[in-house]
């Protein structure tokens, strides 16, 4: 039986005893994390913000095995925010797609949540009408002619249903429901609105593709409720996409369950506690970078020194620098690179790690004296 099926739905319920501590420590965070960020400067807040956003917008795809490139992700961000940043590059289709739909969520999180905003959303991952090979209804609900929607693992002919949706005819009614609920300012915790928005809307699979995407981002569009800004400093989806397996277990075992959704509640406070202490590591980096920058800027570097600082100091940089990348990335030659490392070097900027010959590789120092 699905949780669906119960007479009550959607009626929830939850034992507010077993939740109000993990609430409360939430709350607390929540205060901290915003109140460390309001103390960094506006240009280092928004630092903060696109980074934020950049892993929130990565890993909700990747819970659904979709890799988009970082670099392309960032620099569509920063482009739509007005953001200045060194190294902008050009964005495929399909992750101005998901940017699009995350900021129009995140930015516009004080405007209703309608129908038609849902479809440009579900329009705006799939502008091609296709969902890999197979074409899809888009900018609308999935239809009967769809069949049924399951949530499927297995070879064919040993099939696994983890869930099934409920059936075509219901969906404008399930919808209306759900978007009533979600748009009424009734006294009910914007955190917990998350939590129950998240599994509310997942578990109705109003599309045939982009359920979890679009889940994810109403989710995040109540918590910047929650929060009362903008700007996001922490991510529920990176979170989310550490805990894939227990994050589908937890789904799965809900959408089996009753309407008491208290198993489901607890783990959502819990992913969002370790978002927000992942998000202290965010501000302890931008605080870095900003030390560093200051260091730097009491006597410049060259163009191209900064532009591969800079890099060094995104999330998604990977490894250490040696002469053969430098090169690459700013565009020069082995000769000139190996010089730009050397003057870095000698003003602790840049840190030689162990070993040498071909394999020397410098990386950027632990703390900013």
């Amino acid at each position: 039986m699905w949780i669906y099926e119960h007479h009550n739905w959607p009626n929830f319920n939850w034992d507010v005893e077993a939740l109000i501590s993990k609430l409360a420590d939430i709350r607390h965070r929540q205060g901290r994390v915003l109140g460390r960020m309001e103390g960094l400067g506006f240009e280092f807040e928004r630092e903060a913000s696109l980074n934020t956003l950049t892993n929130d917008v990565i890993k909700s795809s990747a819970i659904e095995g979709e890799n988009l490139i970082p670099r392309e992700v960032r620099s569509s961000i920063a482009r739509r925010l007005g953001i200045d940043i060194a190294g902008l590059v050009p964005a495929g289709r399909d992750v101005e797609s998901v940017v699009e739909m995350m900021l129009d969520a995140t930015q516009q999180f004080s405007k209703p949540l309608t129908i038609n905003r849902l479809f440009a959303w579900q329009a705006a991952l799939f502008r091609t009408g296709r969902s890999g090979m197979h074409r899809i209804t888009v900018g609308d609900w999935r239809t009967k002619e769809s069949g049924p929607m399951q949530i499927v693992s297995g070879p064919i002919g040993r099939e696994k249903v983890h869930f099934e949706a409920p059936n075509a005819d219901r969906l404008e009614k399930e919808m209306q429901m759900f978007l009533d609920w979600f748009n009424d300012s009734h006294d009910m915790d914007p955190v917990l609105k998350a939590g129950i928005a998240h599994l509310w809307f997942v578990t109705i699979h109003p599309f045939e593709d982009g359920n979890g995407r679009i889940a994810r981002a109403i989710g995040d569009m109540a918590l910047a409720r929650a929060d009362g800004i903008a700007d996001r400093f922490y991510s529920l989806s990176t979170q989310i996409a550490s805990e894939r397996k227990e994050y589908y277990d937890q789904l799965e075992k809900q959408q089996r369950g009753t309407l008491d959704i208290t198993g489901w509640l607890e783990w959502f406070l819990d992913c969002l506690g370790q978002a927000f202490s992942n998000a202290e590591t965010t501000i302890g980096n931008v605080l870095f970078k900003a030390r560093l920058l200051g260091k730097i800027n009491q006597r410049p570097v060259r163009e191209r020194q900064r532009l591969i600082i800079n890099r060094m100091l995104e999330d998604s940089f990977e490894g250490h620098i040696h002469t053969s990348k430098y090169a690459k990335l700013a565009k020069c030659s082995n000769d000139t690179a190996l010089r730009d490392i050397q003057e870095l070097k000698e003003r602790g900027i840049f840190i030689q790690n162990t070993g040498g010959g071909r394999s020397t590789s410098y990386r950027l120092p632990d703390q900013v004296e």
